[in-house]
Formats: C-alpha cells, sequence, structure tokens
C-alpha cells in the first residue's frame, strides 16, 4: 500500500490467509479444490517465485520447501505460473468461492486487492456460479482452539509485562507519548511484532474521546490516565484497558467511579457465556449502568424513566458497546446476532466517560468461553484500586 513518494506502508497480511497458511510474506494466494481429480491440487499454496536481486534490496523469499514447513501445504506453485493452471481448475468447478472484507466494522473506499481479483476474475470466467468465502472463514475463525488460546495468552502475557513497566515509570510531568515509547519498547523487547493496533494514551479530559490518539499531552497530578493497548504476538492480537491515577492514588470520587466501573465489568463478564447473544448482552449491561450511574450521581430516577430505547440514559456516560471478538484481528470476526459459542475470545470493556469532571475511565480484559462459562485470560493482570496502589507504589 502505497504512503506518500515511493514509500509503502508495512506490509500486513490478509487475516484469512494468515490463520489459513501461517504465511507472512506479499504475492501469497491459497487455492482449496477438494473435488479436484488428482490429489496434489486440492490444496495450493502460490507463492512469489525468490528472485535474486530483489532479495539483496527486500530481504530474502520463501524457498518451496519453507512454504511447505510453515503451511503443512504439499504443492507448491509459483505466482507467475498459476495463471494457465488456475484456468484448467477453474473449468474443471462449478461453484468459485471468492474472499471479501465482510468486518462489520470496516470502513474505507480503497479498493483492495482482493476485491479488484474477484472482478477480474468475474470477467474473465462469467458463467461460473460466484458465492462468497467471508461468512465460512467467519465461521471457523470465531472459534478459537487451545493452541490458538496458547499464542493469544503470550501475547497478554507481554501486555502484562509492559504494563508493569508503566505502572513503575508513571508519574506527574510524563507525557502520554512517553508511556507509549515504555510500552513500545516492553513489546519488542519481548519479541513481540509491535502493538496490535493504535496505543490509546489518554490523561484527564482526553480520556473522554475513545479513540485519543494524539499520546501528546502531560499527565498532571491528580489525573486519570486510560491505557488502551495490548501485543500483537504470532499473529495474535491482546487488548488491554486500564485506568489508573497519576500519582498513584486515587482520590475518593476516581475511587467510586472506577469501582462502578468495575462492578459493571464483573457483571458483563458474569453474563458472557455461550448461548448469550451479544446484541442483547449489551442492552443488559446498559439496564445495570442505569441502576449504577444512579448511585454515583451521574443520572436520576427521572433520567432513566424519561430515556427511549434507542436512546438509553446510561449512553450519556458510556457510549459504546461492552464486548467485541479478539483474535488475529483486534476486532475480530464473530457474530453479534446469534448465541456465542465456547471457544470464542472476546473482550470484557466497560467505561464511563464524565466530561465535567475531566474524567473517563474503562476496564477491559480478554475472555475466552467455556462450555459453562468463561475464563479471564488476563486475570493475573492487576485490576482492583488496591493492587494498582500497591503496584505503582513499588
Amino acid at each position: 500500500m502505497p504512503s506518500n513518494g515511493d514509500a509503502l506502508y508495512p506490509f500486513k497480511q490478509n487475516s484469512n490467509l494468515y490463520w489459513l497458511t501461517g504465511i507472512v510474506q506479499e504475492d501469497s494466494m491459497l487455492v482449496l479444490f477438494p473435488d479436484h481429480p488428482d490429489p496434489k491440487y486440492r490444496e495450493v499454496l502460490v507463492l512469489a517465485r525468490p528472485d535474486e536481486l530483489k532479495e539483496k534490496w527486500d530481504g530474502k523469499r520463501l524457498r518451496a520447501e519453507e512454504g511447505q514447513a510453515i503451511s503443512g501445504i504439499m504443492t507448491i506453485v509459483w505466482m507467475d505460473t498459476l495463471d494457465p493452471l488456475l484456468q484448467v481448475w477453474i473449468h474443471l468447478a462449478k461453484n468459485i468461492y471468492l474472499p471479501s472484507n465482510e468486518n462489520d466494522r470496516k470502513n474505507t473506499q480503497i479498493q483492495t486487492r482482493e476485491y479488484r481479483f474477484i472482478e477480474e476474475t468475474r470477467k474473465r470466467f462469467p458463467l461460473h456460479q460466484y458465492l462468497r468465502a467471508a461468512p465460512i472463514l467467519k465461521e471457523l475463525r470465531s472459534v478459537k482452539t487451545a493452541e490458538e488460546v496458547k499464542v493469544l495468552q503470550q501475547a497478554i502475557h507481554i501486555t502484562h509485562l509492559a504494563f508493569e513497566r508503566v505502572m513503575k515509570f508513571m508519574g506527574p510531568g510524563v507525557f502520554e507519548f512517553e508511556v507509549e515509547a515504555e510500552i513500545q519498547y516492553a513489546f519488542l523487547l519481548q519479541r513481540a511484532t509491535g502493538p496490535a493496533y493504535g496505543s490509546i494514551l489518554a490523561s484527564g479530559g482526553n480520556a473522554c474521546t475513545l479513540h485519543y490518539v494524539s499520546n501528546n499531552a502531560e499527565c498532571r497530578n491528580g489525573d486519570m490516565i486510560l491505557m488502551d493497548f495490548g501485543a500483537e504476538y504470532g499473529g495474535y492480537c491482546a487488548d488491554l484497558t486500564r485506568t489508573i491515577p497519576v500519582n498513584g492514588k486515587f482520590t475518593r470520587r476516581q475511587k467510586e467511579v472506577y469501582n462502578a466501573c468495575y462492578h459493571l465489568h464483573r457483571f458483563a463478564k458474569s453474563l458472557l457465556k455461550p448461548g448469550a447473544i451479544l446484541n442483547e448482552y449489551h442492552k443488559q449491561v446498559g439496564k445495570e449502568a442505569d441502576i449504577i450511574f444512579q448511585k454515583i450521581g451521574l443520572l436520576s430516577k427521572s433520567d432513566v424513566k424519561n430515556a427511549t430505547p434507542e436512546n438509553p440514559a446510561y449512553w450519556k456516560y458510556m457510549y459504546h458497546g461492552i464486548s467485541h471478538h479478539i483474535g488475529i484481528d483486534v476486532h475480530d470476526l464473530g457474530t453479534r446476532t446469534e448465541p456465542l459459542r465456547a471457544g470464542m475470545v472476546l473482550t470484557v470493556e466497560p467505561g464511563i466517560y464524565i466530561r465535567e469532571e475531566n474524567l473517563g475511565i474503562r476496564i477491559e480484559n480478554n475472555v475466552w468461553l467455556t462450555k459453562n462459562g468463561n475464563q479471564d485470560l488476563m486475570k493475573d493482570i492487576p485490576i482492583t484500586v488496591e493492587e494498582i496502589e500497591a503496584s505503582m507504589k513499588k
């Protein structure tokens, strides 16, 4: 993807292709044809042919045996020989499944390579039946195996170490970008790929902006700082949010609001189990938020009574959902309208944002749904007021 001039953005592998093959190299493709009469062409990994001159500039490219070792796919085809093979395979088939980006959060007008490939294929083979591969991948990827969770747990462990480092580093006069630098250092020190997404380091009133990314303000004595960050390791993303006092000590009001948010966090986590439907679950947590917000003086009984389903009272102070799927993508593939299943991994992240008090608090952990409930993958990371104060005091 071009940036400015002759510069390029860092390469990021297509998530579905990575999940299916483990290959992290540009110009790669996977062809699956389970009904092919020749068994060796039922799964084919397509790679860019190694080029000596290109390797002098950009580094080594995978050889066939390396692609086999990583992916487990024995048939390797070079990209520059694919075209005539693909024509024969497609003529043997009735249906062609093509991938597309069907993430609900997609919001871009840029036509990516996969969409250009769809257009080219449909133009070249107009009489075949074309179907969507995305729903199949969404179904498969949304349920994580124990092996996947093991990799995710390492991303979480690295994130935990970064949080511990930041708690010891934090103090009045520190700038948000310095906190980000400490996090980035901790990630790379533990061989993470880097941050799973743009880190949010929002002190004071900045925390009321959900996707605050400036990270350039001074952290002031008496303020809180909301830190939303996670490491990427082995292709999997951790997603942690903690809100801590800059000076290491909660005020009475900060503690009150923090504990209200922590109550919502535990309440939400107790509901998150197989069979729950995310859209309905969000409404349940919202009803609890209406009650809690009255207790801490944010809402009145009349506020709640006069609210509508389209504009509930709690939205004034908690204006986002409580959970999203997480995995290879930080906002991973998964259903919002169908029952959740064991094996899915989701965040739990209620927040309370009070602009008039320059106070925003969010508490986020990642949980793995089990047969009878869930397992908190971040249970060892300090979360209570007492745990945070004790860690910062060290």
